[in-house]
This record gives C-alpha cells, structure tokens and sequence, in this order.
C-alpha cells in the first residue's frame, strides 16, 4: 500500500554516496527520520547526519557497515529501532559495478579467489538486499505496522546482456525476479516491495572508475542525476500506482518494466554507447588471468 513519509523511518544501505544519499536527502525533505548504514561517507553525506542528528524534526543516524556481514546489517536494524522506536522504510542500496577486485574476468584475483571461497560482487549486490528485505519484513511484521516499503536498487542491465559485467549484469535480473515474486505481500500485508532500475547514472560508481568511465560517450550518451532516481524511489513508496513487485526503469523517461515481452531500455540516459571500450578491456583482463 502506499503511504506518506513524513513522520516514518527509513533505513537506508549505501546512503554515504550516490543514488542512496540523494534518496536520503529526499527523505528528510519530507520529514521522515534516516538511519544510515554504509561502509564509508561523502563529505556531503557525513555533513547530513552532524547537522540533523539532534533535530527536533527529523533525525538521521549513522552505522558503520559492511553489508557482507549479516550481524553488521542486523545491527544496522537493531539500532534504527533503537534510536527511533520504529522502521517503516527500507532501502538495502549499497553495492558495486564489478569493480576490479570482485570482477569475473579477474580470474582468482581481488578478493575473489579458492581462499576466500565466494564473489564479493554477490554477496553486496545480492545477497545483502535479499537479507535485508526478510529482516524488513519481519521488522514490519512485529511491529504490527500494518504497512511498510522495501525499495531495491537494481539496473538496466537487467533488460539486456552485459559481456563487461557478467557478475553484476545476471545479478540485476535476479533483482528483478526477487521483487517480483514479492508482489503478492501487497495485499496481503501491505508490504510493499518493488524497485528501480536506472540507467546511466552520474554516482561514484562511474566517476571513481575511470576505465569505466570510458564506456560512456559524452557525445552521445546522456547521465542521469541521482535525484531524478530518488525521485522515483520516493514514488515507489507513496504513489499508488506504483504498486508491489514493479520495477520502474529510469532514464530521459521513466517507465514500468513489463513482466513479458519488455522491449527494453531504448531511449537517452539508457546504453552507454561506447561498449567497444569494455568489451576490449574486459578481453584485455581475460587474457592477463585466464589460461595462465
């Protein structure tokens, strides 16, 4: 069901930089409390949380987390009910673009390798928002809310292939089917899950990679601001039309991303033209670490 921030609680993964923290502002825009939970800040973010950590109206927190850690993101629960009494609001929005040390072509390199035994990628990308939305839903549920919002950051990539990010393309398809199969728990909790799936997007995720950064063109392609995804996100919470297990595609345009037969991401602030470049890099790196 839909309903209005003010007043509520939200907790929000990945809210130091990015896409979370413009929803973060946005929040507190409409008077709803924040509680942060992310590894490390931006300036912008660590200014947010000093300046409204002892307001009389709206209130943000901060918890340092790995999300990896599922006692780290329990905590990050623990204590968002602790400092606000309730949580009415959750987005597990951390993650990252297969960055060199968690990247399929770097075979057995990073962190990714026998010891370790599992894809960082994953287990941020994945695993985390997975976790976190049962622990948001049974947060709802014993609380007696009789509502409550997961709001899931997925991609694009989920409407195409992507030889350059094998590892965070599929998992974005599996975003995609996880809220989905959720769309029931609308009407019969009034738990609302659905996500958003942007295109390209100007966060550090593009311009703190600079090999990355090189598969956009800036004479063709177009960057979409964080805001406009965070606007979206704030819909997805108190819009009705945005109802439970949709995903909302952002770019030039925002549209719902149909079940079957989606013709996919087509218009300006969707492709990154230049995928010559990550497909040369990506063969580049399989070449240094296969076969060897």
């Amino acid at each position: 069901m839909a309903f209005q921030v003010k007043g509520e609680t939200a907790l929000v993964t990945g809210g130091g930089s990015g896409i979370c923290l413009e929803f973060a502002k946005l929040l507190i825009a409409n008077e709803c409390n924040i509680a942060i939970a992310d590894i490390q800040m931006l300036p912008e973010a660590q200014k947010l949380v000093e300046d409204h950590q002892s307001s009389d109206k709206t209130r943000v927190n901060f918890q340092k987390t790995d999300v990896t850690g599922l006692n780290q993101l329990q905590s990050a629960f623990d204590l968002a009910l602790k400092d606000f009494g309730a949580l009415h609001i959750v987005c597990p929005g951390a993650g990252v673009f297969e960055p060199p040390w968690s990247n399929f072509w770097n075979l057995n390199g990073g962190t990714d390798n026998i010891i370790t035994s599992f894809y960082k990628t994953i287990e941020i990308n994945l695993s985390h928002p997975i976790r976190a939305t049962q622990f948001a839903i049974d947060s709802f549920t014993r609380q007696n809310l009789n509502h409550g919002a997961v709001i899931l950051v997925g991609s694009i990539a989920a409407q195409t292939a992507v030889f350059a990010a094998p590892l965070y393309a599929p998992i974005r398809h599996a975003i995609s089917g996880f809220v989905r199969s959720l769309g029931l728990l609308e009407t019969t909790h009034n738990i609302r899950v659905n996500a958003v799936a942007p295109g390209v997007v100007k966060t550090p995720l593009w311009a703190d990679d600079l090999e990355k950064e090189k598969w956009v063109d800036a004479e063709k392609d177009v960057w979409i601001m964080p805001k406009v995804v965070a606007e979206v996100m704030m819909n997805c919470v108190q819009k009705e039309e945005c109802i439970g297990g949709t995903v909302w595609e952002v770019g030039a345009q925002t549209r719902m991303v149909e079940l079957l037969n989606d013709p996919g991401p087509t218009v300006m602030g969707h492709p990154a033209f230049n995928v010559k470049v990550a497909v040369e890099s990506s063969l580049k790196l399989m070449g240094e670490t296969y076969g060897k």
